[in-house]
């Protein structure tokens, strides 16, 4: 994971200064597939020779030292990085994954995942959040809708969202906004590379403890993806790797399958678009169109 980032922070770089591989490799004395294989991770760097190809590159302080420091830990695994209430540079590098990942499977417990997010529904989760600065919503907001944009490209990954019913069943966001976010869903949940799943409550306790997000590629080793508030931790050991996969797969017996997801969103849908008196406000939203024996 360092190397990649390390590898596109400098390719940016070098765009930002108008400079082709070819060019950064003459100033170096470097063959030009030594800066490719540099630019994708699959070459480590040392510091003098990093040192120099940020000055080529204009890279200033603090920039700089964050980037030498990350090159002198290019090669451990595992990557664990704290942003406290700034707007994360980390979304820039989820976003590089998640664009070149062949598969994304996504599971949340008691939210709905980001990339399905409405823009009203965003927006009000945000305004909870005390360590986004008000002053940073707009921007986050932005970054979301521009994550967002990976489902709708020519060639897509393969996704597969499995929602606990508690992440849609909660009107935290208001029943008008859990309205439009569950139609969303299944607007979304008849593209052919979308799956969304949903784990009722009845199976009880099952194999998906925490959120997360798994994203396996063509050519990179796989990766999996943990955030919370002020952090975010990038995972890549095989045999973590190995363990997210089980639980992907203990996923996939519990659920409902896609027929019966999309069916349970359509009665879900139909309850929050039905006036309720306010005594009833927060009342478990399918007690009564979506009985026992769908479990």
């Amino acid at each position: 994971m360092r190397a990649r980032e390390l590898g596109l922070t400098l390719a940016r770089a070098a765009q930002a200064k108008e400079l082709s591989n070819n060019e950064l490799a003459r100033r170096l004395a470097w063959s030009d597939s030594r800066v490719s294989r540099l630019f994708s991770g699959k070459r480590n760097v040392n510091t003098a020779d990093l040192a120099a190809i940020l000055a080529i590159c204009g890279v200033k302080p603090p920039k700089r030292e964050e980037l030498l420091d990350l090159g002198r830990h290019a090669l451990e695994r595992g990557w664990w990085q704290e942003h406290g209430d700034r707007l994360p540079p980390e979304l820039l590098t989820l976003s590089d994954y998640e664009d070149a990942a062949n598969t994304i499977v996504c599971y949340e417990t008691v939210l709905v995942p980001g990339l399905l997010q409405t823009v009203e529904y965003m927006s009000a989760l945000m305004r909870q959040v005390p360590a986004i600065p008000g002053g940073e919503l707009a921007a986050r907001i932005e970054a979301r809708l521009k994550r967002q944009l990976i489902l709708d490209r020519l060639y897509p990954a393969k996704f597969v969202f499995f929602l606990d019913e508690y992440t849609l069943g909660r009107v935290g966001a208001g029943r008008e906004i859990m309205s439009e976010q569950v139609h969303h869903l299944l607007r979304i949940a008849v593209r052919p590379h979308v799956e969304i799943r949903i784990i009722p409550n009845e199976v009880g306790f099952h194999a998906g403890q925490m959120p997360f997000q798994l994203m396996t590629f063509t050519e990179l080793q796989p990766i999996v993806f943990i955030e919370n508030e002020t952090s975010v931790l990038f995972l890549e050991r095989p045999d973590t790797i190995g363990g997210y996969r089980r639980t992907v797969a203990r996923l996939d017996n519990v659920a409902l399958d896609e027929r019966r997801s999309r069916e349970w969103l359509s009665a879900l849908a139909a309850e929050l678009g039905t006036p309720r008196e306010e005594h009833d406000e927060h009342d478990a939203p399918l007690e009564k169109e979506f009985p026992h024996e769908l479990s």
